[in-house]
């Protein structure tokens, strides 16, 4: 049960990070926003999240895991509910930007929960492979849960959602999860602000770079101000006698070797899910419920991979299980390069995304478990925000590179389609084209999947130098594989 209310937490928020595109076009029309606005429907959300979790990571540590968490959801709960409720576009963007708080505040704090609540060796295995897979499978049934409430109810209803959802978690907490002991001390006020502040503007540099360009004055501007000051926050905490991320877990080769591979899967799926959500609905012609239901595989597979993952940890060890996971992960993205406009769901989307999601639920528990190998028990909360901060500025990297990538080859593309297109379009189809600057079926497809196909190739070198990190710098010692079988000595 403590598992269940957990994972149900962890859900709740990767699922938010998607449930929402779907409905994007159907709030546009309800709140009023221009096309250039909607995207900070989904990036006020992540700029927010990603910008506070090493802050919310430590705050559970100091306060009480149990207690942080619980705050977490009530406040993901409130911003969820006012949200639904949004008359007009800068309440909707006011409340995402609440949820993503909320989020920063309960996700780390929930994996650091796992440490706390279940025993080292198989029991937390098998706990760290649920959440593993619940991490990486959320954002395939966020697509799916999102059609489904767009289709049979209205936009509202994919942040109403969270409201049962989150009241039931908070219900339950009490029940079911002990409260953790508190490390209290002196809060490094310093650090909590500077890193804030220097992830916040990291994120947004890589949001805008996607929108605007990679030589947009504020996107430099941006990445120039979140350099100067994360190079502050990195000075300051090697001087500060209880720091907000203790500097020394990068000194453990694993650790750090484990947050350079999330920052490339992160990049990965994040693309996979952005650009083949674009693909089935705009060359495939999925409604909204049908794409959600194209990528029901996706969480399903993810949990099998998690769990043999899981299973077969003790024995084997974390290694080849990142290292092949990370290659499959590859494989599938590769395979997905050869779709084009001809290409059906059944014969060229769904065996690649099989191999991808296999190969994801093998890294995501492996790599968690890693992450949070031997850290001491005060400081858990702490290693899990920053692997979480580490999955959300990988994905939101990657996507920016991705997105630039998918920009540069449609622009190739289009440079031979559009005279394709006007040596054989009706007067009235030039007409709508010089209007509207959009090129109808099938040249808009093929400038689509030129793109796409761009982006999958991108993302798979993403994925073979996460393998290439496994491989050369993940070391398994005997007694990592002791703490694994539960006969390691407790870490204090």
């Amino acid at each position: 049960m403590a598992l269940l209310v957990i994972a149900s937490c962890q859900l709740m928020v990767v699922l938010d990070i998607t449930i929402v595109n779907i409905a994007l076009p159907d709030i546009q029309r309800s709140l009023g926003f221009s096309t250039t606005s909607l995207s900070w429907v989904v990036n006020a959300y992540t700029l927010t999240f990603g910008g506070l979790l090493l802050l919310g990571g430590r705050v559970g540590d100091i306060l009480g895991r149990r207690r942080v968490f619980v705050f977490g959801v009530l406040l993901f709960v409130l911003a969820s509910l006012l949200g639904g409720l949004s008359q007009n576009d800068w309440q909707l963007l006011a409340a995402r930007a609440l949820q993503g708080v909320g989020g920063a505040i309960a996700s780390p704090t929930a994996l650091a929960l796992i440490s706390t609540t279940f025993r080292e060796g198989p029991e937390r295995n098998r706990a760290f492979g649920a959440f593993a897979a619940v991490s990486a499978g959320g954002g395939a049934i966020g697509l799916l849960a999102g059609g489904m409430l767009v289709e049979w109810l209205n936009w509202r209803w994919v942040l109403f959602v969270n409201v049962p959802i989150g009241l039931l978690i908070v219900l339950a907490t009490p029940r079911w999860i002990r409260e953790s002991e508190r490390h209290p001390g002196h809060f490094d006020l310093i650090g909590a602000l500077t890193s804030t502040v220097g992830m916040v503007l990291l994120v947004y540099g890589f949001i805008r770079a996607a929108q605007d360009g990679w030589r947009d004055g504020l996107t430099l501007g941006a990445f120039g101000a979140a350099v100067v000051i994360l190079v502050t926050f990195i000075l300051l905490e090697r001087r500060s006698p209880q720091p907000i991320t203790p500097l020394h877990m990068f000194a453990d080769r694993n650790r750090a070797g484990t947050y350079g591979m999330m920052l490339s899967l992160a990049a990965a799926i994040f693309g996979m899910f952005f650009f083949l959500t674009l693909f089935v609905q705009n060359v495939l012609d999925f409604s909204p419920l049908q794409a959600g239901l194209a990528f029901l595989p996706v969480s399903a597979v993810i949990a099998v991979g998690a769990g043999l993952a899981s299973h077969l940890l003790p024995r084997y060890g974390p290694k080849p299980f990142m290292v092949t996971g990370a290659l499959l992960a590859a494989v599938g993205l590769a395979w997905l390069t050869l779709t084009d406009v001809h290409s059906t769901y059944a014969g060229s989307v769904l065996g690649p995304i099989l191999v991808f999601s296999l190969g994801m639920g093998m890294e995501f528990v492996s790599l968690t478990l890693m992450a949070l190998s031997n850290v001491a028990t005060h400081e858990t909360g702490a290693a899990s925000g920053l692997l979480n901060a580490t999955q959300q500025v990988g994905g939101s990297l990657g996507l920016s590179i991705l997105v630039t990538m998918f920009g540069t080859a449609s622009s190739n593309e289009a440079a031979k389609q559009i005279p394709a297109f006007l040596a054989q379009a009706t007067p009235a189809e030039r007409l709508r084209f010089e209007r509207t600057g959009q090129l109808p079926p099938p040249w808009a497809d093929e400038i689509l999947t030129s793109g796409v196909s761009a982006a999958f190739s991108t993302a798979a070198i993403f994925t073979a130098l996460a393998a290439v990190i496994a491989l050369l710098v993940i070391q398994v010692r005997p007694s990592d594989l002791e703490r694994l079988q539960g006969g390691g000595m407790p870490t204090v």
